[in-house]
């Protein structure tokens, strides 16, 4: 039996951390592999597209309306969604009370009490925004997930939460098994961004291991709760596969980089020679 994979998606809210991870693990199943989804956000939003649901009932909500954790059993929080992926919702108090972190730590000591690891080839925790709160930061402090992506882009504030985030995970590799996977960047067309996750990438010691074309096709299962694998099968195989691949993507990054450097050379001449 193939040793379990735990991996954790962080990232600065907002930056598609849960769209990315989504998407990555149903084309891990549709490779054959079998996937748990624990959700760490207290919007509950990190298993919409394999459920096809806005919201699954989370552990904290369901313990709090059964009295207690210990009142619960495992299919009562367990969802089934696309082929076969179990998912998990961990939850949290209302906006502005108690600790959210403390949905993260329930749900994770829950799950592994009651066998919800038990014949999966990978369990991923989607994790809310930065490691600055000791709850959200369990899966890297108690050495639950060993693989750690960072899902960020080539904006300032998407950069510097990926750099806190490398602080957190340097933190704690020294005394568990934690490490960083690489970072995955979410295109959002800002000037030189494959140059600059690129380089952030390298200060880190680590390296950008996918650059995500921006796409509108992403938006369309979206809005269809799917993920691309399932809403356009035969679109999304041409992405990884064909004239979409890694390395072609590189290329018209660095082509826009460039067209756009271009463009801004030649519009301060122009602002100068007005001048």
């Amino acid at each position: 039996m193939a040793k379990l994979r735990q991996i954790a998606f962080y990232g600065k809210g907002g930056i598609g951390k849960s769209t990315t991870s989504q998407n990555t693990l149903a084309a891990l199943v549709d490779l054959g592999q079998r996937v748990l989804i624990v959700g760490c956000d207290p919007k509950a939003d990190s298993t919409r597209l394999i459920l096809h649901a806005k919201a699954q009932d989370t552990v904290l909500s369901l313990a709090a309306a059964q009295g207690s954790v210990e009142d619960l059993e495992i299919d009562d929080v367990l969802k089934t969604g696309f082929k076969g992926i179990r998912c998990v919702e961990s939850g949290g108090p209302e906006p502005g009370v108690g600790c959210a972190g403390r949905g993260v730590i329930t749900s994770i000591n829950f799950l592994e009490e009651n066998g919800a690891y038990d014949d999966v080839d990978y369990v991923s925790y989607d994790v809310l925004g930065d490691v600055v709160c000791g709850g959200f930061a369990m899966p890297i402090r108690e050495n639950k997930a060993q693989e750690i992506y960072i899902v960020m882009s080539g904006e300032m504030m998407a950069m510097y939460a990926a750099n806190n985030i490398a602080k957190g995970i340097l933190k704690y590799a020294h005394s568990g098994g934690v490490r960083l996977g690489g970072l995955v960047c979410n295109e959002r067309q800002t000037d030189k961004e494959l140059e600059l996750s690129e380089a952030l990438a390298k200060c880190l010691g680590s390296k950008l291991i996918h650059f995500v074309p921006r796409d509108n096709i992403v938006q369309h299962a979206e809005l269809r709760r799917m993920t691309v694998i399932e809403y356009a099968p035969t679109r999304s195989r041409r992405v990884s596969t064909g004239r979409w691949r890694a390395r072609s993507t590189t290329t018209r990054a660095r082509a826009r980089s460039r067209r756009r450097s271009r463009w801004s050379s030649s519009k301060s001449c122009c602002w100068s020679s007005a001048s």
